[in-house]
């Protein structure tokens, strides 16, 4: 099996209607799939740019534990997209941003971590898009970026191997944590410091 990079959005469940419009904002502009109608546990209904399992019919989610969405995110290019790009991927836009799909998103409405809060999971679906996840600066901003607008409490990295994960957002600010690690020995600890204790 392939390496499955991720990075791991972490935000109340009243946020999420907010975080899948943030995202639906980094789709490429020319929408090559039908709209996906989604209604969420709270009965917010969004419309997304995406789909799920590869389908466009309407998602109820409102007896659902998850959400799967396959998404293309645009990213300004940085060395390590372009790189990605040379290795048979889609040309740059000449705006200088370039489409990356399918990221697959899987949203937890009651994350592993913490029942009080959901998850954002989105990873990759090959190996070299998983080592352009580790290398590329600017995904690592698109996703800190989209916890931050989001009212997310943390945003991981996660290698999916065991090691060390990676805390890239925190209670507000970026960070270059790790789990374990001096300031959080493990999960628990690291949940027991998310600044977000409302309902």
């Amino acid at each position: 099996m392939g390496l499955i990079y991720s990075y791991d959005i972490y935000l109340r469940p009243r946020n999420v209607a907010k975080v899948l419009a943030h995202l639906a904002e980094l789709a490429p502009p020319a929408r090559r799939v039908p709209p996906l109608e989604l209604t969420l546990p709270g009965g917010d209904r969004l419309v997304l740019p995406f789909t799920s399992h590869f389908k466009s019919e309407p998602v109820d989610c409102s007896t659902s534990s998850t959400l799967e969405l396959d998404t293309s995110i645009m990213f300004d290019v940085d060395d390590a997209l372009r790189a990605y790009a040379e290795t048979g991927g889609p040309e740059p836009e000449a705006d200088g941003r370039l489409q990356v799909g399918y990221i697959y998103a899987t949203i937890r409405f009651e994350s592993f971590l913490h029942p009080g809060y959901a998850s954002v999971r989105c990873w990759a679906a090959t190996s070299g898009m998983s080592r352009m996840f580790a290398r590329s600066t600017n995904v690592r901003k698109v996703f800190t970026d989209l916890a931050a607008a989001s009212g997310g409490v943390c945003c991981l990295f996660d290698t999916g191997d065991g090691g060390p994960v990676h805390v890239c957002w925190f209670n507000g600010e970026t960070t270059q944590e790790t789990v374990p690690g001096p300031r959080f020995p493990d999960r628990p600890a690291l949940v027991a410091s998310w600044s977000d204790p409302g309902g």
